[in-house]
């Protein structure tokens, strides 16, 4: 092997290695990712400094390109993208065979909002095609404590307005949910504050109370921390909200389910 193919072939290695230190999440980068209107990405062409450039792709899905002018890129992958630019060069008569890179900077068009009881609310980037409910989920660091049990997803699926409701724990107990839907840009996450419960009077610790599913009266005067020395568990009144607005007040058992809005008064003992 000549000496020039040796130099030749230590550049070209030394090119993207050194590419790779500048873009470490790459690697990270699906190869399906669509750019979209927003996006910003730096072009860089082999030993054509002159040629590198950083963009932001506008709301036409286009970039404007030193001696080439507009090259549509949105609706491409990375890879497409890195031929489109590197035809353009071609048929412009520029370089005969441009080897082009792209590096995604920032990700703003495909993006997903998550909002309400989670631990990071905020847009997140669709990095990739098969984003799914559970992995925005995670990325957003989890439902607060006092985060309801279902989400709502919100957004648009062949052009007509989507909305489905899903069961959060469902989506990561055993296989995989059904309802572990598929992601798409534009998409809403929202997870309510939990339904509540109010205890007070001779309980431990009073105060409100996230309900758990399939919560009774007796778990909720666990929450609690039970009846104080002076209370009674068999001393119970429920105040309860009704369909018409008026409260009404029960003495409920112990094995009653309790409901959002409860309020548990814990009455002192007779003896």
């Amino acid at each position: 092997m000549s000496q020039l193919i040796r130099t030749t072939m230590f550049l070209v290695v030394a090119f993207w290695a050194a590419l790779s230190v500048t873009q470490p999440a790459r690697a990270q980068q699906s190869a399906d990712y669509k750019l979209s209107p927003g996006d910003s990405i730096k072009v860089q062409v082999y030993q054509q400094p002159d040629l590198t450039v950083e963009a932001r792709v506008s709301e036409s899905g286009s970039i404007s390109y030193p001696l080439v002018g507009s090259v549509r890129l949105g609706g491409l992958s990375i890879s497409e993208a890195e031929k489109s630019i590197a035809n353009s060069l071609q048929k412009a008569n520029i370089l005969k065979q441009p080897q082009v890179n792209i590096v995604l900077l920032q990700v703003r068009g495909n993006q997903v909002s998550v909002l309400g009881q989670v631990q990071k609310p905020g847009r997140f980037p669709l990095e990739a095609n098969n984003v799914r409910v559970s992995d925005m989920l995670a990325a957003a660091g989890g439902v607060t404590p006092s985060g309801d049990d279902i989400l709502v997803l919100s957004g648009t699926r062949d052009s007509k307005p989507f909305r489905k409701s899903i069961d959060i724990p469902a989506l990561f107990l055993g296989a995989q949910s059904k309802d572990d839907v598929l992601l798409a840009p534009g998409d809403t996450i929202f997870v309510d504050k939990a339904p509540m419960f109010y205890i007070y009077g001779e309980a431990q610790r009073p105060g409100p109370y996230k309900i758990e599913r399939g919560m009774t009266v007796l778990q909720a005067l666990a929450q609690g921390g039970g009846p104080t020395n002076r209370g009674s568990q068999n001393r119970l009144r429920l105040n309860r909200r009704a369909a018409d607005g008026t409260v009404v007040q029960t003495e409920p058992r112990l094995t009653d389910p309790v409901q959002p809005g409860d309020v548990l008064f814990v009455r002192e003992s007779l003896f």
